[in-house]
């Protein structure tokens, strides 16, 4: 099988599936691949973090043309996976000099397997973009064609708790992603203080509690396949919930926009999350670190794409506040705009290339310890 996941996220996939059990386990670009059998599958899409689709191969081979194409795909047997009464869609991508645009490529697959079933039955099954019985995928690697079943259906960051949003809301699977790779795990207190609409106080707290991902979703499009198997599931599901786990320490999120803060409100107690995340309304610049011990931070600040704001008074006032007012803090956070990291006035200890969408961006610590401690905590501007 293979699961997709964003530019930067592929060694942060591979440790949680070989965690979950997968064998095989090899990264590749933007995708991991793996082995595992039906109940893994329905287990994957249930619990990881950092995937945003699970594909199931079925076939692969050479094309260098459009009737190799339509021959590769007539030489499935779809109605294992098929009848003429059901709906199907396709996703084709195209990474391909004999092809170049995945619409066509798309046709052609859909071409032949409605010819498959119309020659045999006269009879054929239909499309359905919105809600089909089975979503196919093609992937054209150069010469090379793989059609996959999509277990997932709609991208896995519809977790399926946010019914709020914000302005600019964070996917779920990138503030997945930030908080496994900053080393988030439910041992300190934490904290994001410009919490929007909640989704990365949401995803550390099921991180914490080692609470499936998925688990408030309510369709995977495996449920439509032939062979769904609902008391597999329900068996892989129950084991899952058995290994959540209780957490011992805070879980705080600033925003100084009251209507944020009832957002990411409704969205916490959407994922039965509300006992353990508290949030506030507050400017983070008038705050200070209000507990004792280690303080882990992770938060996404606007960076001048979809809100104005003046970029180094902002970043300034990021750096200042860290400084002064939060000791003992290893602070993470992503920024679309690397220039501003400038006006910060701290030196980070990691920058870690990602993605935002199609924004390049960075993921950036900064530890601020406690006390004086030369060599370690650098003022840059000093």
């Amino acid at each position: 099988m293979v699961a997709k996941t964003f530019f930067g996220f592929e060694e942060v996939l591979a440790k949680e599936l070989q965690l979950l059990g997968a064998l095989n386990v090899q990264q590749g670009t933007r995708m991991v691949s793996f082995k595992g059998d039906k109940g893994f599958m329905y287990k994957a899409n249930l619990s990881l973090r950092t995937t945003l689709k699970i594909l199931k191969p079925i076939a692969t081979f050479a094309v260098y043309n459009e009737a190799n194409l339509y021959k590769g795909v007539q030489s499935i047997d779809w109605s294992e996976y098929l009848t003429a009464n059901q709906s199907f869609v396709i996703d084709a991508t195209v990474f391909s000099d004999n092809f170049n645009n995945s619409q066509f490529v798309a046709l052609k697959a859909k071409d032949a397997i409605v010819d498959q079933f119309r020659n045999k039955s006269g009879v054929r099954p239909s499309i359905d973009k919105d809600y089909p019985d089975l979503r196919i995928n093609v992937h054209l690697q150069k010469d090379l064609c793989t059609i996959s079943l999509d277990s997932s259906g709609a991208s896995l960051h519809h977790r399926g708790y946010r019914t709020a949003t914000n302005i600019a809301p964070i996917n779920e699977v990138l503030a997945a992603g930030m908080l496994l790779m900053s080393g988030w795990d439910g041992r300190s207190d934490f904290m994001d203080p410009m919490c929007g609409s909640g989704t990365i106080l949401t995803e550390a707290a099921m991180i914490a509690c080692n609470i499936p991902a998925n688990i408030n979703r309510k369709e995977f499009a495996f449920e439509r396949w032939n062979d769904w198997d609902a008391e597999l599931f329900d068996k892989v599901q129950e084991s899952l919930l058995k290994r959540i786990r209780e957490f011992h320490y805070t879980i705080k999120g600033y925003d100084k926009a009251p209507s944020a803060v009832l957002k990411a409100i409704d969205n916490v107690r959407n994922a039965n999350l509300d006992e353990y995340i508290e949030i506030k309304t507050a400017n983070f610049f008038d705050t200070q670190k209000e507990t004792e011990g280690p303080l882990h931070m992770v938060f996404n600040p606007p960076y001048g794409e979809r809100l104005d704001i003046d970029l180094e008074r902002f970043y300034r006032e990021v750096g200042d506040t860290l400084k002064q007012g939060y000791p003992g803090t290893e602070a993470w956070f992503i920024t679309g705009n690397v220039e501003a990291l400038k006006f910060v006035g701290l030196r980070p200890s990691r920058k870690i290339k990602l993605y935002n969408g199609k924004l390049e961006a960075r993921l950036v610590k900064y530890e601020l310890y406690e006390g004086s401690k030369k060599g370690k905590y650098i003022n840059k501007n000093d």
